[in-house]
């Protein structure tokens, strides 16, 4: 099929035919024609299919007729991440050049001025974050109650990143008779409860199994041990012919470590994660889309939507947390049918991630070792759950990668503590059973430094005595001391006895 026979309007094929496209994917093929009817879609395809194209080329046709008005804008793009939002905008520029639609994109890292006077003069396509929409809509800057099409793009990533309860604030605000579409790479429960609360009678468009990746993607698997896993991957960089690659980590620390590690052994690499400035990290991104970074450390901020083309290698430095992400990762590369490669980087604590995304996928992925770095088998997970994944840790060696003392030498250590702690004990408990004889004859009020001022005396004495673990309590049997004989003294008068004022004036005169 051609995209001809969509029945997609004259100028928006002539723009796709300039970018060199005539064949639709399966899910544009399946998508557009009802999207054109007016028809809500909930669409679930593999990431890299094509599915912003999906939603953007009909949309275009849909609001070709219409004018926006002030702070009401005509349809609304939500996406979970900033470049994603930005991409989508870049989509919209390049297929609507032959429209006069207007666009604003609200995302957060930029000013509120811009973004207002933007939303003042009226957009027919609004593409915005979440959380930038919700503060504009709380400012009073935006109205909701004009749009026509709403579309929600990268669902599953959205519930992951917690935008869920934001979307269904912002669902709630938007007419009732509008056009909904609802796209995601996969549709767990949740994602389908949502859909049917959002949706009315959708058509469900599905082109491939979901959370499976690309045919075009040739994956490997290596296991190493911790310590081990920046050699790895320098060792893969140096045999593999990358062009450009995404490198991705779990934890923005370690984007930074690994980013310096391989500055330091002369590559070209840049890092990209959420806590970067917004201009930094445009800036980074359309510096490795120009090909002036070749290698780029990044999060799961850029395991979303992000098309670069001929991306020739994904590197997961770190196995995913999430068996799903696993897929959108590797579907940065292998893209618009090109080939491309992917390569994971395991420690023996990722077996039980390992395990899962294997299941997901519903194949194996191959096995292969590096010269020089041994491939220890996968460790099983005790049953208190005491190994994490990712950790640091391997048995064996401490964080830093040291062996530890031998086993025998601390145990033996052990011993002896145990025994001079019991003793210690004995030889407590002999002096204490002594004490009550002497208690006869010695004063029984203890001295008046040794007890405590205040509160803050007596808690501080009450936790030295709660720490030390190694005091036994000796109770006092039969004995009864002599301080607890001894009666009291007499108490003072609360209030000073009466006094006669007039003798105490003559004594005073």
């Amino acid at each position: 099929m051609l995209f001809s026979e969509l029945g997609l309007g004259a100028d928006v094929l002539r723009a796709v035919e300039e970018k060199g496209y005539t064949q639709p994917t399966p899910i544009q093929e399946k998508a557009i024609p009802w999207v054109l009817q007016g028809r809500d879609v909930l669409g679930c395809a593999q990431t890299g299919t094509g599915k912003t194209a999906s939603f953007t080329l009909p949309m275009i046709d849909i609001l070709a007729t219409g004018r926006a008005r002030a702070r009401m804008p005509r349809s609304l793009i939500l996406e979970p991440t900033r470049e994603l939002a930005a991409q989508v905008a870049e989509t919209f520029e390049v297929y609507g050049q032959y429209h006069k639609l207007s666009m604003a994109l609200l995302i957060g890292g930029e000013t509120f001025t811009e973004q207002v006077k933007r939303l003042d003069r009226g957009v027919d396509v609004l593409i915005a974050t979440p959380g930038r929409l919700m503060d504009l809509f709380g400012r009073g800057n935006i109205m909701l109650n004009d749009i026509k099409v709403l579309v929600i793009d990268e669902a599953d990533r959205m519930l992951d990143m917690g935008f869920i309860p934001d979307i269904e604030k912002i669902v709630a605000t938007l007419p009732k008779m509008r056009q909904t579409l609802f796209f995601s790479a996969t549709m767990p429960p949740e994602i389908r409860r949502l859909a049917d609360a959002f949706l009315h009678n959708p058509k469900e468009v599905t082109v491939a199994p979901p959370a499976s990746p690309a045919a075009t993607v040739t994956q490997a698997l290596v296991v190493v041990h911790e310590e081990d896993k920046r050699e790895a991957l320098r060792h893969l960089l140096r045999t593999e012919d990358v062009k450009n690659a995404f490198i991705f980590c779990n934890r923005k620390r370690d984007v930074a470590v690994v980013q310096k590690s391989l500055e330091k052994h002369g590559f070209n690499v840049g890092c990209l994660h959420g806590d970067m400035p917004q201009s930094k990290r445009t800036e980074t991104l359309e510096a490795f889309k120009a090909g002036q970074i070749s290698l780029l450390v990044c999060s799961d901020v850029a395991a979303r939507g992000l098309d670069v083309q001929g991306l020739s290698h994904v590197f997961n430095f770190d196995v995913p947390i999430h068996a799903d992400d696993y897929v959108h990762r590797i579907g940065r590369t292998g893209r618009a049918g090109r080939s491309g490669r992917a390569f994971s980087i395991a420690s023996p604590y990722d077996g039980k991630a390992v395990a899962a995304i294997t299941k997901l996928i519903q194949r194996e992925i191959p096995l292969i070792a590096i010269d020089g770095l041994e491939s220890p088998a996968f460790e099983e997970e005790s049953e208190d759950g005491a190994r994490r994944r990712g950790g640091a840790r391997r048995r064996g060696r401490d964080e830093g990668g040291r062996e530890p003392k031998a086993e025998g030498r601390s145990s033996g250590r052990r011993e002896r503590s145990d025994r001079d702690r019991s003793e210690r004990d004995r030889s407590e408990r002999s002096e204490r059973a002594e004490r009550p004889a002497a208690a006869d004859t010695a004063p029984a009020q203890a001295p008046r430094s040794e007890a405590p001022r205040n509160d803050r005396d007596r808690d501080r004495s009450r936790r030295r005595r709660d720490d030390d673990d190694d005091v036994v309590v000796v109770g006092f049997g039969d004995h009864m001391p002599a301080f607890m004989m001894r009666t009291g003294r007499r108490a003072r008068p609360a209030t000073p006895a009466p006094v006669d004022t007039a003798t105490d004036s003559t004594q005073e005169g």
